[in-house]
């Protein structure tokens, strides 16, 4: 039977196993995602239509519950037992109720603690700018905001205002004072939020994610009077960021929109979680730094061109994907084999590999 003591017992196994995601639907049994691979639980039912519906339900109260048959999707968050806080999707798929959970840390770990690179210190010691943590779903972005968001709750006196969809990590207010708004619940949207924040004295802002070109233009214009802004977007890359957002706007306005990031970007991490030989997983990392040479290309319309100043400027900072990869494999996190799945150029990333 499927219910509320049924759904605790998948989130305990969950919790024991380490899993970050916990995926119910219909006709497969519960099935989680563990150092990036999906195990299903073999001991448990296959799910019905149903059982999905009625374990959703267990989940959102019934405002929640209208919603989500007029919108067909929702995000929302669950806390479990005051343990863990939990990131969920529900969707309609075929008809059926579908949910997918991603399992958020109690604990907001720091930056040495997640093995990412030293320069996210200086990120995270701005007074202003653009911080952008880019990457495929479900590699960490949101984890690798929150420890650099954090380091500055804890070193220094500043008024930082989050805006998520859900909310997933709590903060505990240190040296700063933080508001955290959730998408739906405490603000209508992102650009809406953004507009309101420059009102509300901040020196911090974290946008859960830059959906959209309104969103955008306005963490740009935030950067831009003096605040220092970190946000996440879905790109491979820190030039296809670049790009991302420049083609997010009509002709009209990329040239006012490359002028506005060519002089408000700080840097971009753009970082992918990959299996370790002694088990668990480990981010590499690409990072970009604002330079003069990469603003320069930025305005002059050749970000084409950004990889190379990237490869080229490690003494600012900067790493490309392949030597950041390449350094983890001399190291023996990791095997060459798992480096070439998420390297963009293997060739590259082989002659690297030859050098060291």
């Amino acid at each position: 039977m499927v219910n509320q003591e049924y759904l605790e017992r998948i989130f305990s196994e969950a919790l024991v196993r380490g899993a970050s995601d916990i995926h119910f639907s219909v006709g497969r049994r519960p099935t989680l995602r563990v150092d990036g691979e999906l195990e299903e639980l073999e001991k448990e039912k296959v799910l019905s239509p149903e059982d999905t519906k009625n374990l959703c339900y267990l989940l959102i109260d019934k405002q929640q519950r209208e919603i989500f048959y007029i919108k067909k999707d929702m995000d929302f968050a669950y806390e479990f037992q005051n343990k863990v806080r939990m990131r969920i999707n529900a969707f309609f798929q075929r008809g059926f109720v579908s949910f997918a959970i991603r399992i958020i840390s109690p604990q907001i770990r720091t930056i040495e603690e997640l093995h990412l690179p030293s320069i996210l210190h200086t990120f995270a010691s701005l007074q202003q700018g653009l911080v952008l943590v880019c990457g495929p779903a479900g590699h960490g972005k949101s984890t690798t905001l929150a420890a650099m968001v954090d380091e500055i709750n804890h070193k220094r006196r500043e008024h930082i205002i989050t805006i998520e969809d859900p909310i997933e990590y709590i903060f505990h207010q240190d040296k700063s004072i933080i508001d955290q708004r959730e998408l739906g619940f405490d603000t209508k949207n992102y650009p809406t939020a953004l507009r309101a924040a420059l009102r509300q004295d901040p020196d911090v802002l974290l946008i859960g994610d830059m959906r959209d070109k309104d969103t955008m233009s306005a963490a740009l214009t935030a950067a831009e009077t003096g605040h220092l802004v970190f946000s996440s977007l879905h790109t491979n890359s820190a030039s296809q960021t670049i790009d991302r957002i420049i083609d997010s706007f009509s002709p009209d306005q990329q040239d006012q929109i490359r002028v506005q990031l060519a002089s408000s970007f700080a840097g971009v991490v753009s970082q992918r979680l990959i299996q370790r030989i002694m088990g668990g997983r480990i981010p590499a990392c690409e990072i970009m730094v604002a330079s003069p040479a990469i603003s320069n290309l930025i305005r002059e319309k050749r970000t084409f061109e950004i990889d190379v100043v990237i490869s080229t400027g490690r003494e600012r900072g900067m790493m490309s994907l392949n030597h950041y990869l390449a350094e983890l494999i001399n190291q023996r996190e990791i095997t060459f084999e798992e480096a070439s799945k998420y390297s963009l150029n293997v060739r590259e990333l082989k002659l690297i590999l030859k050098k060291i």
